[in-house]
This record gives C-alpha cells, sequence and structure tokens, in this order.
C-alpha cells in the first residue's frame, strides 16, 4: 500500500504539475457563472410547453454541459463536496426527465426552483473558504483524503481478507490492481482534457458505465465474503480453497474490485487538483502540501485499519467487511445510473414523493431505484433463507 500511495503521488505530479507551471489565468468566479445559469434556466423553463417539449430538452442539457460541467463548476462543487456535487447532478437529470415526459408546467417549474434554490448558494458556500496558503491546503488535503479514503477501505478489506485467509502472498494481486488503475486514471483525465469534447455525455456515460461494474463486482465480493462468516463454514473452505492459493477467477475478481475502486476515483480525483491548480494560481507549494499531508493521512489510516482487522474476531471481521462492500455497491449503482442518465445512455422517469439520499446514492428515478432494488432483493432472500436455515438448524438440535 506503501508503493501504491507513492505511485499515485507521482501520478498526481504529472497531471497537475503542468497546470500549475502555466501562468497565472483568472481565478474562477462562482458568482458570474451561477448567475447566468440561472437566469438562463428561468428562461427555459418560462418558455416550457409540454407540446414542444424538444427546445426545453436541448436548453436544459445544453445548461448542464456547457453551464455547470464546461464552465468549471461543476469541478469546484465537487472539490469543495462531492456529495453535493452528485446532488446537483441528479437534480438537472431530474428535471429533464420530467420535460422528457411532457409533465405539466406547474411540476416541471417546482423541480426547477429546487434546483433553482441550492444553485443560488453556491458562490457562498464556494467563497466561505476564503483564498490563500491554507485555504489551497485545506482543499487540496481533503481532496485526495475525501476521494482516496473510499478506495482505500476497498483495498483494506480485500489484503485484509487475503491475510486472514493464510494467502499473504497474493495480496500482490490487490496491489497490481491498483496500480494498473492508477496508470489508467492519469491517462483518462489527460484524454478528458486534451479531448474536452469528451467530457459532456462521453465523460457521464463513462464514469456511469464504471460505477455500474463496481457495483456488480463489489456486490459479488460482499457476497461471498458474508457466506463465509462463520467459523465452522470458513474453515472448511480454508481447508478446501487454500491449498490452491486462491488463484482461478476468485483471485481475479479481487484485484480487478480494487482496480475499479481506485479507477473510479482516480480519474475524477486528478480533475479535480487540475481544477484547483488552475483556479488558485500562485499556491503550488499549498496545493502540495495539502496533498502530501493526505497522503500521509490515508497511509496512517490504512496501518491502523490493518491492526484493527487481524484483531477482530473472524466473523466479526467477515460480516463488516461484507457490509462495508455492500455500501460501497450500492451507492456506486445509484450514482452510476445518474451518470448515465446524465449521458443520455438511460432515460429518466422521476418517481414523485421519492426520498432522496446523496450519500446512498439514492435519487428519485425510477431507473436508480431499479438498480438499488436487484441488489436489495438478493439480500432479502439471503436473510430469510440463513433465517430458515438457522431455524432448521436448532430444530435439529433440540430434538
Amino acid at each position: 500500500m506503501i508503493r501504491a500511495l507513492v505511485a499515485s503521488l507521482l501520478l498526481l505530479l504529472g497531471a497537475v504539475w503542468p497546470v500549475s507551471a502555466e501562468e497565472p489565468g483568472k481565478p474562477f468566479d462562482a458568482r458570474i457563472v451561477v448567475a447566468e445559469l440561472l437566469a438562463k434556466g428561468d428562461a427555459a423553463v418560462a418558455a416550457y410547453d409540454p407540446g414542444r417539449k424538444a427546445r426545453t430538452v436541448d436548453a436544459l442539457s445544453d445548461l448542464y454541459f456547457d453551464g455547470f460541467e464546461a464552465s468549471g463548476l461543476e469541478a469546484a462543487v465537487g472539490i469543495a463536496d462531492a456529495s453535493l456535487k452528485g446532488g446537483l447532478e441528479a437534480q438537472f437529470g431530474q428535471l429533464i426527465g420530467k420535460v422528457r415526459q411532457a409533465e405539466p408546467r406547474p411540476a416541471v417549474t417546482a423541480a426547477w426552483q429546487s434546483l433553482r434554490a441550492r444553485l443560488a448558494e453556491l458562490p457562498a458556500r464556494l467563497g466561505s473558504k476564503g483564498e490563500g496558503f491554507w485555504a489551497t491546503f485545506l482543499q487540496s488535503f481533503l481532496i485526495l483524503l475525501r476521494e482516496g479514503f473510499e478506495a482505500m477501505l476497498v483495498i483494506t478489506a480485500l489484503a485484509s481478507y487475503l491475510r486472514r485467509a493464510g494467502a499473504p502472498r497474493q495480496i500482490r494481486v490487490v496491489y497490481y490492481g491498483v496500480g494498473w488503475a492508477l496508470l489508467a486514471s492519469l491517462l483518462t483525465a489527460w484524454a478528458l482534457s486534451a479531448l474536452i469534447t469528451l467530457s459532456g455525455e462521453g465523460r457521464e456515460a463513462m464514469e456511469g458505465g464504471t460505477m455500474l461494474v463496481a457495483a456488480v463486482v463489489l456486490f459479488y465480493c460482499s457476497y461471498w465474503l458474508f457466506a463465509k462468516r462463520e467459523a465452522a463454514r470458513w474453515q472448511a473452505y480454508v481447508k478446501e480453497q487454500i491449498d490452491q492459493a486462491l488463484s482461478g477467477g476468485r483471485l481475479f475478481a479481487l484485484g480487478f474490485a480494487a482496480f475499479l475502486a481506485v479507477y473510479r476515483e482516480g480519474a475524477e480525483t486528478v480533475l479535480f487538483y487540475q481544477a484547483l491548480a488552475g483556479s488558485t494560481p500562485g499556491q503550488t507549494t499549498a496545493l502540495w502540501s495539502g496533498l502530501g499531508a493526505a497522503v500521509v493521512a490515508l497511509l496512517a489510516c490504512y496501518i491502523a485499519m490493518q491492526q484493527l482487522s487481524l484483531r477482530l474476531p473472524l466473523g466479526v471481521f467477515f460480516a463488516a467487511t461484507a457490509g462495508l462492500l455492500y455500501y460501497l455497491a450500492l451507492a456506486f449503482a445509484g450514482n452510476g445510473v445518474v451518470e448515465l442518465q446524465n449521458g443520455r445512455i438511460l432515460p429518466i422517469t422521476p418517481l414523485e414523493g421519492w426520498p432522496s439520499i446523496d450519500w446512498l446514492g439514492l435519487f428519485p428515478t425510477f431507473e436508480g431505484v431499479l438498480a438499488q432494488t436487484l441488489l436489495v432483493l438478493p439480500l432479502l432472500f439471503g436473510i430469510g433463507w440463513w433465517a430458515l436455515h438457522r431455524a432448521g438448524e436448532e430444530k435439529v438440535k433440540s430434538t
């Protein structure tokens, strides 16, 4: 893991250095961008006619891609609050979905007013961090800590599992996945920066597809770990499988899960640092200081979690690890659907009255709820089967 963190630092250095070395440009002004978004959004919604919805769909799509995303506002929000960024993306999608379904004007207006209120708050939220060395340091520190911590949770869970399985040498497969993901993240970020046309629908589709694949792989890993949480079953599995050094498809799945976890965060992290470097001219030292501090913090967290995992009872460790991976799979599925909807790969069917929970990736669209339901149903079935199985065992023991 130490080598992986060092590699990530070097890759980020190569990605951000060209931007931070450029001549200082005009600082990003969220007030101007948001004011333009609100004015254009007001005009588009005011001109909405359910019988001529195509014009409004195009206007709102342009508002998202050419205004929210291409202006740099999306990146600025992501630097400050990734959950808020996801929530705003989902609201844009829900608004466009209502227009595509030719819903009545009051419903579309209400959706826009909800989104408008959150957009209007952005200048104050983005400007509240101030300027100068410490403001840039804090933003740089939080970017890598926030984006890297989620990926590190997956890596820690997989590496700890292999140690508890008695196959520490196989951990290199997980780290190989991390290394390839870091390289792929850097190449993707460079491609998106060089080919700006891909930063619209193509970028959304790529991110969404990656999230859904990651959701499936993490769900598989979580189910498999949960099934081995009981000590007796685990010992039987060890006897059968460890002699084979965890070879074959299952070992590949672990490495692939690590790859997807890091890749899902990696490209976005590089883009965030590029945006931060471009918006804070003259603060290169602060940017790298914050990045370095985040690497140290992630390393400390990794060591602490590794030590804790070795001390936890086997059943508790496997259940907790499976729960963590399952939660990430659920969130990835919901957020992945949002990205594919914004990329016009999936349709958008709003659900009235449905809750919106940003951190869980739960948003009020039929497609997103369906994707998460497909992950919840096997869990409910598994719990029911387990309860019946345990009841049967208890009945046999009592007789």
